[in-house]
């Protein structure tokens, strides 16, 4: 992928070019015995790498020590992803030296663009969730406050994806075969968690109460390793934790020699298996008992850390609240509050009310979906034998807190049906998160909305002083810096300052510029450029050549039906067919590009996967349209092709169900670079509209209040437009007709089936016939409005401009003001 070099960055100062060559001479020398030229790609990133980390390190020093000093407040940002991206380009940028390493790697002979692509991405995470988390800790590092980011070191991620004849095949991301440069383990801060087992009470006369002591269990080692989460230019760094699991006896020789082999490595692989990919399958037992292991697991090692790291410098846990925060990245890390209470109950030997006041006052809580199958729940059968002691835990929460409701609302049952932590043998985590939360937020306004008038209603009349909302934002420096040097570089020139790259509102100061001719020719050559790079590598990955003066029209995100790629893919079908009956229709080029995983276990996804791709194979090979549709799957998507994807897109395809998507954050990454919004009214697309204005937008589809009364009332009948709108019959059709598949009509029998057969759940689930009219005809108004080269450049620029508000700096400081109260660490080195 082609960077261009950052000539805006302030220099790094004292950057010392000469030790800088030699010491990447010298890894080459100590790691491999190899010199310049016989070193392979892969081992010239390793040592570049562990150059740049010598950099990282001495900033790393300098920020402990003035922790040291200053003993701030700690954010532990708990969080079962981190979609973190490559590392290499994104500390230069950070370090303010990217411009200065490039032209060092250039004298030597060496590119800058070869060297970070032979980065993987790490596999720490998937989707929004993940890339929020790694937004979030590089904004905390760049505005000098205290993170620590902690989740788990998984040792193959969710998968790396290959379409195989259309379909979705998983195969493991090895991502950690060649090492991670910027890792260091930790041992020295190993914890151990513990397992199954039972729960046993004795009798404590000293403290004249009960004790609980945890026997029989099955234990691990938790082995911590941190990568640098590194400010921009001001010198602080501070660290992913991620947890390794290893086994607390490597290997039981008496067994072996028994012959029990099973048993002799039975430690190993519970070790093992915790770590080793993220999200199993939970569609059966054994999944969801790992998945809760894994949970388990990096909030008990997390916590366990932080308290010791307390008691180093402080004597009152009571005071634990003044300087850490726990933030529940979504329901996954909820066992940290009874992980707490038991740390502090049976370790520390607390009474229960003085327990639960630190810890109501310790855990904060994010919620990030209003999907009810994603509020986790866990059958208590299972969290009770895997976790007793915490179960115990949960059970005493949930009787004090139905005491308190019961208070509140005598006899109104419902109440205890909707609130309840432990109802119908189940373990609820959110209502666990909100009851001991001292904030619950949502991630965009709309979305806060609706958790407080109806997904979690009851506990807003109850306890309203908690809810708050941070609409979520996104880091300028990776998506506009980094994955976009051009635009980057033009910015500044055109504002006058790269002071935007710390402080994204002086973005606005580009709006004066959407009139002008010369700056809209200066800024669709970038696009167009930018479009170039992406068909270079559509081209390579995908065999397809792109036009880039067509429009590129995207979607790429997380497959899931509420995303409704299938709203989108169906459309391609459509325009197919209107070309294919009136060849000489108006219709300006347009290419659809998708992007999408879908869970391993998640079949629907993966049809559409299939269905994506069958229709590109036909309209990519059918001359009689002349190439003005073309359709692209690009696989694998994932951080390092999202920044290019980004960085060419015209139009931003952002068409959930509206009430459906709690945010989006690829809404915001489009906008800094430039697309336009084509969606609904939902998650902060509504609130992009605000900024931009919906002359800047194309917006469609029902609203969030329509859809909610159709999913309280009934009254939808999407037989109804079946059987009236004879092209969406006829794209339907051709599902079970065999047009996009070879003749083969079962092919997409489930899809079909799922529009107009209430036995697949609600017949069309999310309104996608519904809004099929209404997103043609939006589309058709991007098609035309496109034609209209100034009018678009207009638009373009004004969506670049008016994107300030949408930096994960300004949650940030939200999140500080309002949730966290950090105070600002400045770092000398």
């Amino acid at each position: 992928m082609n960077h261009e070099t950052f000539a805006i960055n302030p220099t790094s100062e004292g950057f010392d070019r000469e030790a800088f060559k030699k010491e990447i001479l010298s890894n080459l020398k100590v790691l491999y015995r190899k010199t310049l030229d016989t070193a392979a790609k892969q081992e010239v990133f390793q040592a570049v790498s562990l150059a740049v980390k010598d950099l990282i390190v001495d900033r790393w020093i300098a920020t402990q020590k003035a922790y040291q000093k200053k003993d701030p407040k700690f954010v532990y940002y708990l969080s079962m992803e981190f979609l973190m991206g490559r590392a290499l380009g994104n500390n230069l940028i950070n370090l303010c030296c990217y411009k200065e390493v490039a032209e060092v790697l250039n004298e030597m002979g060496l590119d800058i663009n070869v060297i970070e692509d032979q980065e993987p991405d790490a596999a720490l995470g998937n989707g929004g969730l993940g890339r929020l988390a790694a937004c979030f800790i590089e904004s905390l590092s760049t505005l000098n406050y205290p993170v620590y980011g902690c989740g788990i070191r998984y040792k193959y991620g969710m998968f790396k994806q290959e379409i195989r004849d259309g379909y979705q095949v998983e195969v493991p991301d090895n991502w950690l075969e060649n090492g991670n440069p910027f890792e260091m383990k930790r041992p020295e801060y190993v914890q151990t968690v513990k397992f199954g087992g039972y729960v046993r009470i004795e009798w404590d006369n000293e403290r004249q109460r009960n004790r609980f002591i945890h026997d029989g269990y099955d234990a691990v080692h938790a082995i911590p390793y941190d990568i640098p989460v590194v400010g921009y230019g001001n010198n602080m760094v501070n660290a992913l934790r991620i947890w390794d699991a290893q086994p607390v006896q490597e290997f039981n020789l008496a067994s072996f020699d028994k012959g029990d082999y099973l048993q002799a490595v039975e430690q190993e692989n519970l070790a093992k298996n915790i770590v080793e990919v993220l999200y199993p399958n939970d569609n059966h037992y054994s999944g969801k008992e790992l998945r809760l292991k894994q949970q388990y697991f990096f909030v008990s090692a997390s916590v366990q850390l932080a308290i010791q790291k307390y008691k180093e410098t402080h004597s009152d846990l009571h005071k634990l609240p003044e300087k850490v925060c726990f933030q529940l990245n979504d329901t996954h890390p909820t066992v940290t509050v009874p992980e707490l209470m038991r740390i502090l109950l049976d370790e520390e030997g607390m009474e229960w009310d003085e327990a639960w006041e630190i810890t109501t006052k310790c855990c904060a809580y994010t919620n990030h979906t209003i999907m009810a199958e994603a509020l986790e729940k866990w059958p208590v059968d299972l969290f009770m034998r895997l976790l007793p002691r915490i179960y115990q835990i949960v059970q005493e929460i949930n009787r004090r807190f139905l005491i308190q409701v019961e208070e509140k609302y005598p006899n109104q049952y419902n109440k205890i049906r909707s609130m309840a932590i432990l109802y119908e043998g189940q373990v609820r985590m959110a209502n666990m998160a909100i009851v001991a939360g001292f904030s619950v937020n949502g991630v965009a306004r709309l979305h806060t909305e609706i958790l407080k008038k109806r997904e979690l209603r009851d506990f807003y009349e109850m306890m309203p002083e908690k809810f708050n909302n941070k609409t979520n934002g996104i880091t300028q420096r990776r998506f506009l810096l980094h994955g976009n040097p051009l635009l980057a570089q033009w910015v500044s020139e055109k504002i006058g300052t790269d002071a935007w790259i710390t402080d994204l509102s002086f973005i606005k100061n580009l709006e004066k510029y959407a009139d002008d001719p010369k700056a809209q020719k200066e800024f669709m050559d970038i696009k167009y450029r930018n479009k170039l790079r992406l068909a270079e590598y559509v081209k390579a990955h995908n065999h397809i050549d792109i036009d880039p003066n067509s429009i590129f029209d995207v979607q790429v995100k997380r497959l899931h039906e509420y995303k409704r790629q299938l709203l989108n893919i169906l459309h391609v079908m459509y325009l197919y067919n209107q070309l294919k009956a009136n060849p000489n229709m108006d219709f300006y080029p347009t290419t659809f590009i998708f992007g999408a995983k879908a869970a391993a276990g998640y079949k629907r996804a993966k049809e559409t996967i299939k269905l994506i791709n069958s229709v590109a194979d036909t309209i990519n090979n059918d001359p009689s349209i002349n190439s003005k549709i073309k359709v692209v799957f690009i696989e694998n998507y994932r951080v390092s092709n999202a920044e290019i994807i980004f960085a060419a897109s015209d139009v931003s395809e952002q068409i959930s169900t509206a009430s459906k998507e709690a945010s989006g954050t690829g809404n915001m990454k489009f906008m800094l670079n430039g697309a336009v919004t084509l969606g609904t009214m939902d998650g902060a697309n509504v609130e992009i509209v605000e900024e931009v204005g919906s002359e800047n937008a194309f917006i469609f589809g029902m609203s969030s209040e329509e859809v909610m009364a159709y999913e309280a009332n009934g009254g939808y009948h999407p037989s109804e437009i079946y059987h009236n709108d004879m092209d969406i019959k006829k794209i339907l059709d051709q599902l079970v007709d065999g047009t996009f598949s070879h003749g083969d009509r079962e092919m997409f029998r489930e899809i079909y089936s799922s529009f107009l057969s209430p036995s697949y759940g609600r017949a069309d689930q999310y309104f996608i016939l519904k809004d099929f009219r209404s997103y043609a005809e939006a589309q058709a108004r991007v098609n035309k409005a496109y034609q209209d080269k100034s009018r678009w450049a207009k638009m373009a620029i004004l969506n670049t401009a008016k994107s300030g508000k949408f930096t994960s700096d300004r949650t940030i400081e939200e999140y500080v003001r309002d949730i966290w109260h950090l105070e600002k660490v400045q770092v000398e080195l």
